[in-house]
């Protein structure tokens, strides 16, 4: 993990929640959904099948416990989960907090509305249960 280094954009558009054995656990800073973002932290990773198949385990077993943790502190309707890659090529995994009343529904959320940043608190009201509910507290 040496050489891992965390892609400009994600460095730039997201918040650090904390490391998990593999994984670099971040929040989207995009208020209109809860959204994660777990990075591995192993360099030049694109695709899932870029890992071995004991650290594809692992990254599942992350991606659940975070999901987890963001469905207990949003009480969302449903968690939408990709691993896409198409504008940022380093490997990560979304984890969005979707509601039935949100601005996207029940589309995706890319492009649905302009990004609305965080205000000032607002990000850290998220933070706190979330770290505590993963256990990064």
């Amino acid at each position: 993990m040496a050489n891992w280094r965390l892609h400009p954009q994600l460095d730039r558009d997201t918040a650090n929640l904390g490391d998990l054995p593999l994984s670099r656990v971040l929040v989207n800073n995009d208020a209109n959904y809860p959204w994660l973002i777990l990075v591995p932290r192993k360099p030049d990773l694109v695709e899932l099948i870029d890992l071995d198949e004991a650290a594809q385990a692992q990254l599942m077993t992350e991606v659940t416990r975070v999901a987890r943790a963001l469905r207990e502190v949003t009480a969302c309707h449903k968690l939408n989960i990709a691993a896409l890659g198409n504008a940022v090529p380093q490997l990560h995994v979304h984890i969005i907090a979707r509601f039935r009343h949100d601005a996207a529904w029940p589309n995706p959320v890319w492009n649905a509305v302009a990004r609305r940043v965080y205000r000032r608190g607002e990000l850290e009201r998220l933070i706190t249960p979330l770290r505590a509910s993963i256990g990064l507290a």
